[in-house]
C-alpha cells in the first residue's frame, strides 16, 4: 500500500523546483538583473531558500495530511511515522520484604572421659608387710648420697670463706703497701723541693755577693784614680808656680784635701759595713748549710 504522504524515489521528482531543465527563480532573476523586492515577508512565514536549495514540510505523527494542506509544485510535506518504533515502559517490579533471626550460640558441653571397654577378667592380689621392701634398707643409700652431698657443699662453702678471707688479707697488705709507698714519694718530694729551694736561695745569695764585690772593686778602682789624680796635682803644686797658681796653692788645695779626706772616710766606712755584713752572711750561710746537713742525715 501506497502513502502519498511520504515521498519516495529520486530526489529530481516534479515536485522539487530545481528539476532537469529548470532553474530556480531567484537564479534567473539574479541574471538577469531585476532587483528583489526590499518589502518585508509575510509574518509567518519562513525566508527565502538559498541557491539550489528548497524549503521541505516535515510532518511526524499521523499518516494523514493536516487539515487544509496541499501538495503543490513548489511545496511538499514528508510524514516520517514513529508510532511503530515508540513503546511505553509499564513494567513494574514485583518486590516482597523478609526476615529471619539466627538461633544464640549455646555452649559447648565437655567432652566425657574415655575409658576402655572392660574385656577379661578382674583378678586382685594382696602384699604383706616387708614382703614388697624393707624401708630402713632401701633408704639408706639415698640417706648416705644425701648427707654426702650436703657434708661436700658444708665444706666447698668453708673453703670459699677461707679464699674470700685471704684474698681481702691479700688486698689490705697490698693497700698498706701502696699507702707507705705514697707516703715514702710525698716525703721525697718534699725534700726535693726543699732542696731545690735552698739551691735557689745560695745562687741568690751568691749572685748578690758577687754583685757587691763587683761595685766594691769599682769603687777601689776609682779611689785608686783618685788618689793618682790628687799626687800628680800636689806634684804640680810643688813646682814654681805662677800667681794663678798661688791662688790654687792656698784656695783650692786646701779645699780639695778636705773634700777627699771625707770622702775617704765615708768610703773606709762603707767598706768596713760591707765587710761586717759579708762576714755575717758567711756566717749565716754556714749555719744553715750545718742545719740542712743534720736535717738530711737524720731524715735518711
Amino acid at each position: 500500500m501506497k502513502n502519498v504522504s511520504v515521498l519516495t524515489g529520486k530526489s529530481t521528482f516534479p515536485g522539487l523546483g530545481f528539476q532537469k531543465g529548470k532553474l530556480d527563480p531567484s537564479v534567473v532573476e539574479r541574471q538577469q538583473g531585476i532587483k528583489p523586492s526590499t518589502g518585508k515577508r509575510p509574518r509567518g512565514q519562513t525566508s527565502r531558500a538559498l541557491p539550489g536549495r528548497t524549503h521541505i514540510d516535515v510532518q511526524t505523527g499521523n499518516t494523514h495530511l493536516p487539515r487544509g494542506a496541499s501538495h503543490s509544485p513548489q511545496t511538499t510535506a514528508i510524514c516520517l511515522v514513529l508510532e511503530p518504533y515508540l513503546y511505553e515502559m509499564s513494567d513494574v517490579i514485583e518486590t516482597s520484604d523478609s526476615d529471619c533471626q539466627t538461633d544464640p550460640f549455646l555452649d559447648i558441653p565437655s567432652a566425657p572421659l574415655f575409658r576402655y571397654a572392660r574385656i577379661g577378667n578382674d583378678v586382685g592380689t594382696v602384699i604383706e608387710e616387708g614382703e614388697l621392701f624393707d624401708f630402713d634398707r632401701e633408704v639408706a643409700p639415698m640417706l648416705s648420697n644425701l648427707v654426702g652431698k650436703v657434708v661436700e657443699q658444708s665444706l666447698m662453702e668453708v673453703m670459699e670463706e677461707e679464699e674470700v678471707a685471704c684474698l681481702k688479707a691479700q688486698q689490705r697488705a697490698f693497700e698498706e703497701l701502696r699507702n707507705f709507698e705514697l707516703a715514702e714519694m710525698k716525703r721525697l718530694e718534699e725534700q726535693e723541693r726543699r732542696r731545690r729551694q735552698e739551691k735557689e736561695h745560695r745562687m741568690a745569695q751568691q749572685s748578690d755577693l758577687l754583685r757587691r764585690e763587683r761595685e766594691v772593686a769599682e769603687k777601689l778602682a776609682k779611689q785608686a784614680d783618685t788618689l793618682q789624680y790628687i799626687s800628680d796635682l800636689l806634684k804640680r803644686a810643688s813646682a814654681p808656680k805662677r800667681p794663678p797658681e798661688r791662688d790654687v796653692e792656698s784656695n783650692f788645695m786646701p779645699w780639695l784635701t778636705s773634700e777627699t779626706d771625707n770622702y775617704l772616710d765615708k768610703r773606709n766606712a762603707a767598706r768596713e759595713l760591707l765587710d761586717s755584713i759579708i762576714l755575717d752572711m758567711a756566717q749565716k750561710s754556714r749555719e744553715r748549710l750545718k742545719d740542712l746537713e743534720t736535717q738530711t742525715s737524720e731524715s735518711e
